[in-house]
């Protein structure tokens, strides 16, 4: 089958990886432009970009998909499908009548559930017990396509967005290339999603990081993996920036204002190098990992040592 592949992040590269290793006729790699990164704001080729290069495949990058000469470059490679897997851009109806047997979609979610652009981070937020991917059919409203194939996943308590996308990229491309050859040869039934009971993902914001601590801290907890590794859940210590990069909940009653630091609970295990608690809207968040502006990460035990009156103050004043 001649497939033009859409992919942008890490996310895409196991499918990527699996549609250069089939039989497959790959005839070109559409991805987003290069992006300025790192202190210097030098250009950042997307990592679908970079494996494409290495294995010498046409690589498109067009700024809007949708428009006019990316539609004609499109018309012009006359794929038989596009594979989309975490490409970035929303495609519009005249895209998605170029390809003589349609579109196919890796959503990282059991849809309908979380349906858009930050499906592993809604799934934690959410403090689901699963998810896993989706193979279906692009249709103009956004995910929302019949579904051809799914596969689940337990989410573990340890794994934040960064380690939930690595195994729902690899589970995607798993099921991708099974999904493949019968859905050409027409032997899935493609089902239709329950719109009801769609739920939607947005992208994340940089401000969504920002920890509240009035809320529980099983919610607090969940902000933390949820929003690693970025844009990293944060608050600020005596006015200065505080990210909270691993952290755990605790079950105990205080009398705490949200956000006030006290000494761990006699008998809280702090092995894992907990240093200290932060009282929140219900229960406490035991700080494992944080890092100050300009320093490196410290351990909760270490930045208790390290900050003098640390125990008593408010974090996020």
């Amino acid at each position: 089958m001649r497939i033009v592949f859409m992919g942008s992040p890490a996310f895409a590269l196991p499918t990527l990886e699996r549609l250069i290793a089939s039989e497959h006729e790959l005839a070109a790699v559409v991805t987003q432009p290069d992006q300025p990164a790192g202190r210097g704001r030098r250009l950042r080729p997307p990592p679908a970009k970079e494996l494409a290069l290495e294995h010498g495949l046409s690589v498109l990058q067009p700024p809007n998909v949708n428009a006019e000469a990316s539609l004609a470059a499109l018309r012009e490679l006359a794929p038989e499908t596009v594979v989309v897997a975490a490409y970035g851009q929303i495609l519009k109806q005249p895209l998605l009548d170029i390809p003589r047997r349609g579109l196919l979609n890796v959503h990282a979610s059991l849809l309908p559930r979380h349906r858009g652009a930050a499906p592993a981070t809604a799934a934690i937020l959410a403090g689901d017990a699963e998810t896993g991917v989706t193979i279906l059919e692009i249709v103009l409203a956004l995910d929302a396509g019949p579904m051809l194939a799914r596969r689940s996943l337990a989410i573990d308590d340890a794994d934040t967005t960064g380690s939930l996308n690595a195994k729902l990229s690899q589970l995607g491309a798993e099921l991708l290339m099974e999904t493949l050859p019968v859905w050409s040869s027409g032997e899935i039934t493609p089902v239709p999603q329950d719109d009801a009971l769609a739920t939607h993902a947005p992208s994340v914001q940089a401000s969504d990081a920002v920890i509240d601590w009035s809320v529980p801290a099983v919610d607090v907890w969940r902000r933390v993996r949820a929003y690693a590794p970025w844009p990293v859940a944060r608050t600020t210590l005596a006015g200065q920036p505080l990210r909270i990069l691993k952290a755990r909940p605790l079950d105990v009653a205080h009398a705490e204002q949200p956000g006030t630091v006290f000494a761990l609970p006699e008998g809280v295990d702090n092995g894992d190098g907990a240093g200290f608690a932060v009282s929140c809207g219900a229960g406490a968040l035991a700080v494992v990992e944080a890092q100050r502006a300009g320093k490196r990460a410290l351990t909760g035990a270490e930045l208790l040592r390290g900050v003098r009156g640390l125990i008593g103050s408010r974090l996020g004043e």
